[in-house]
């Protein structure tokens, strides 16, 4: 049944009435300076205001700024101040010349609001779906703007309120959304100039936090637009198990419900009837699923209701007060919480217990419903959200599309049906950006593109490596038998690249599930523009993928000369390190470093800052499969961990992990992983910390108690692998715990300048030392062997490859003059003079990144 204390304003964290501190107010306005830099402004007509929740707004209560100050003219208007800003209001109904805001800190010609300004020079937020688009799209504001404010309107916004009854008939939800009964202006003014992640601090405070996915998420999801039979489904996920692909999500499309009906009751696209000829055995089928480590979601496009070929007809017509003999169609009326609530109970939740874990709400027709102001896909977000919640054995989840601001709480957001191009692919990693600057962080592209476009393997490669370094990684395309994502599709090389992605995205889940709990408990989406901590920097397509990487995807065809794709990268100032071979780029500017990077088709752009932490999980060991009988998509707290380390300066990383319980109830175990970097240069995991109940502060008990050996393995078997050094004494490097030696295999990969040390059988009680020694030193980038790879793969004359590198080995960074200059010459076969012409300028630029990265 559907549970009303869910959907209770207790239960949402609803805090709607503003603390009357902060209020300001006369006759037919009111102004709520909720910060500094946060002002609501409200125009009534009656006199009258909301203090509902809205869509947009779950908790107007803000503690007032400390420096505040009110003053009032004898003419009625005001000058009203804080720490950032100034404002001038008349007192009269809301007007460009009557109201405006002066930001005193930010340095722009356009610093002065005027009420009814255009948000031209927004940098952009996110936007309801991509649905067949080619490329860019407009994006609707976010928080930040290149003249330091942005504005929010609520004013037409529906409200929700507690409620026994709707329309005289009992309401089970408890609470519902209603039209405001008067018109009224109702707006937020953020004036945080560049200030962006306060700007979302507070934009979070105000609309609710974006809560916990749930561990699964995070790793790689199956989907297509085919329909897909019991048999088919279970034998494509035995053939990635051979292949060693792991996946946590299986996404099915449509065709799980019958979709060929009679022409009476009209199109196929809406049902709830699983198609019997397809899964015979749903539930078995379902079990099958969870047997092997995936979480399933099945689709659902809502709108044509429920009729009289559906098996749950009779049950839904006789609670709706229907006969079931008239096969009148009972319309889907998200404004009427009767036929919801049956909707959940009848239609959804029978499902629910045989096996299915969330719903893909697909809905594509429109914002409007019979009730003026209210989104039908707010409103199944909202509603769908908030009762998946009522299975107190795993944390609520939706998949459904962005319904405006405030959509982060009902994550994951699904973008839309893409074409299929190199346009659509570039657009995505910016589009993916600046969603973060409107709180929404959890976006799952059409991972390979969905529709129309072309076949091109590169392009493929390319979008599954930006899937791997996306918030959700969700494969997926149409039912053409020439689009499936399957890396066993394409040709060796790509198909590689493409194995290589998924593995790696499943390897960062430790990684990613503590960027879930940053997320959640300090207001940071897990990707964020470059411009969000550092000024400089102008490459749109570029962003931070949690607290440790920076990523730049290639988003464009490999050269055909070089074999090698393209991307620009800005580095920040300081050291960053390749993290896949430990190669050194130094920013030594205060304004960092703008390069042009080139990577081979199963290379990805993703840098590591020094001192840098990264943990991962591994994939194929001996301890896994004993664990999980050999079932790599399985997301548990993982016993075989590699732990990336950049060198170069201290760092610290805590990694998070808990029981999966729903937020607020879950708890927590913390593990520190610490690099201490100097003349003796020393690693360290801490013991297992019992980090206590949600979000408190890790007020557990600090020692590893018998609570957190129930989610994390008692013993783990660790790999420490530090990136970007010289080769060390191994005699010297010892690895202890408590005091007393660890037995350790200790090897150094030349090739990828790493160094490892690999620890079995680590009690999770007590903290593992690695000491180094002294004297580590940064390695110094292999010039001449990186330098031969990239002239071995490039399409030219041999002789001309020998001169360049000649050049390289006898003059270093002092080459580059000279093979501007070079000309491709005959070699000792005298070619014909058409071969002659100027070395290609792409090689002379990868190799410029070889010479001068250090």
């Amino acid at each position: 049944m559907v549970n009303a204390q869910l959907f209770s304003l207790e239960a949402m964290g609803a805090r709607p009435t503003m603390n009357p501190k902060c209020i300001v107010s006369a006759g037919h306005w009111r102004i709520g300076i909720l910060t500094a830099s946060l002002i609501r402004f409200e125009w009534s007509a009656s006199g009258q205001f909301v203090d509902d929740t809205t869509p947009l707004a779950l908790n107007r209560f803000f503690e007032p700024p400390t420096q505040f100050a009110v003053e009032k003219n004898e003419d009625g208007s005001l000058l009203i101040t804080t720490e950032e800003l100034e404002i001038r209001y008349d007192g009269k109904a809301f007007s460009r010349e009557g109201l405006s805001i002066y930001l005193k800190h930010f340095a722009s010609q356009e610093s002065t609001w005027h009420f009814g300004d255009d948000q031209s020079a927004n940098m952009g937020g996110t936007t309801r779906t991509l649905d067949q688009i080619d490329g860019a799209a407009q994006l609707d504001p976010g928080l930040m703007s290149k003249n330091g404010w942005a504005i929010l309107d609520d004013s037409s916004a529906n409200v929700i309120r507690r409620a026994d009854t709707v329309n005289g008939t009992l309401n089970p939800f408890g609470t519902w959304v209603f039209a405001q009964s008067q018109a009224s202006q109702d707006f937020y003014f953020f004036g945080y100039g560049g200030r962006i992640k306060e700007a979302v601090r507070d934009f979070y405070h105000l609309t609710g936090h974006t809560p916990l996915l749930p561990r699964f998420a995070l790793g790689n999801w199956w989907s297509r637009y085919h329909a897909y039979s019991q048999d088919e489904y279970e034998q494509l996920i035995e053939r990635f198990e051979q292949e060693g692909i792991p996946f946590s999500v299986a996404v099915i499309d449509m065709d799980w419900h019958l979709v060929d009906i009679d022409s009476r009751y009209g199109s196929g696209w809406t049902g709830y009837t699983w198609n019997r000829d397809l899964f015979p055995d749903p539930q078995r089928f379902l079990t099958w699923l969870h047997e092997h480590g995936l979480m399933s979601t099945l689709s659902l496009h809502p709108r044509d209701g429920v009729r009289a070929f559906e098996d749950q007809y009779s049950q839904v017509a006789e609670a709706m007060g229907v006969k079931a003999a008239s096969e009148k169609r009972i319309d889907f009326d998200l404004t009427d919480p009767k036929f919801m609530s049956i909707y959940f109970d009848t239609i959804l939740h029978p499902m629910e217990d045989e096996g299915v874990d969330f719903w893909w709400i697909d809905w594509q027709q429109g914002s409007v419903t019979k009730q003026p102001g209210l989104d039908p896909m707010w409103m199944l977000n909202h509603l769908h959200y908030l009762d998946s919640a009522r299975r107190s054995d795993r944390r609520p989840l939706t998949f459904s599309r962005y319904a405006g601001p405030g959509s982060h709480r009902y994550p994951v957001g699904f973008s839309g049906d893409t074409v299929v191009s190199w346009q659509s692919l570039r657009f995505q990693p910016y589009f993916t950006a600046m969603a973060s600057n409107i709180g929404y962080g959890w976006w799952s592209h059409d991972i390979g593109g969905h529709m129309f476009g072309y076949r091109d393997e590169q392009l493929e490669a390319r979008w599954y490596q930006l899937g791997t370094f996306s918030p959700i990684n969700r494969l997926h395309s149409t039912n053409s038998p020439f689009n499936g994502k399957e890396p066993w599709n394409f040709h060796a090389q790509t198909r590689s690249a493409m194995t290589t992605a998924l593995r790696l995205r499943h390897e960062l889940i430790p990684y990613l599930y503590t960027m879930n709990r940053r997320a959640a408990y300090d207001d940071l989406p897990l990707i964020e523009p470059m411009y969000w901590n550092f000024s400089g920097g102008n490459v749109p397509t570029q962003y931070q993928f949690g607290t440790e990487l920076i990523v730049s995807p290639v988003l464009e065809a490999n050269d055909p000369v070089l074999q090698r794709g393209r991307a620009q990268v800005w580095f920040p100032q300081g050291t960053w390190f390749d993290c896949s071979n430990g190669r050194r780029y130094e920013a030594t500017a205060g304004a960092g470093r703008l390069m042009e990077v080139w990577r081979t088709l199963d290379q990805v752009p993703v840098f590591a800052k020094a001192g840098g932490i990264v943990p991962l999980q591994m994939l194929s060991t001996t301890h896994n499969r004993a664990q999980n009988g050999n079932r790599i998509n399985m997301v548990s707290n993982p016993e075989d961990l590699r732990v990336l380390v950049f060198p170069g300066e201290s760092g610290l990383f805590d990694l998070w992990e808990d029981n999966g319980a729903q937020q607020g109830r879950e708890h927590w175990a913390k593990t520190s992983l610490i690099l201490d970097w100097g003349q003796h240069t020393i690693f360290t995991i801490g013991p297992a910390a019992d980090a206590g109940i949600g979000n408190n502060g890790g007020n557990g008990s600090p020692e590893c108690s018998s609570a957190i050996r129930r989610f994390i393995p008692e013993r783990r078997h660790w790999q420490i692998v530090f990136r970007g050094i010289d080769e060390p004494d191994k005699k010297a490097i010892k690895v202890t715990q408590h005091g007393q030696p660890v037995e350790s295999d200790i090897s150094y990969n030349a090739k990828l300048l790493s160094l490892t040390v690999d620890v079995n059988e680590v009690d999770i009680a007590y903290a593992l030392r690695v000491d180094l020694g002294s004297g580590i030193k940064l390695a110094s980038n292999p010039v001449q062997r990186d330098a031969f790879e990239v002239l071995n793969d490039a399409q030219m004359l041999y002789y001309t490859k020998e001169c360049m590198l000649n050049l390289i080995e006898e003059q270093g960074i002092g080459a580059l003059a000279a093979l501007h200059t070079l000309e491709m010459a005959p070699g000792e076969y005298g070619e014909p003079k058409w071969f002659q012409s100027h070395v290609p300028q792409t090689v002379i630029n990868a190799l410029a990144e070889i010479l001068t990265r250090s």
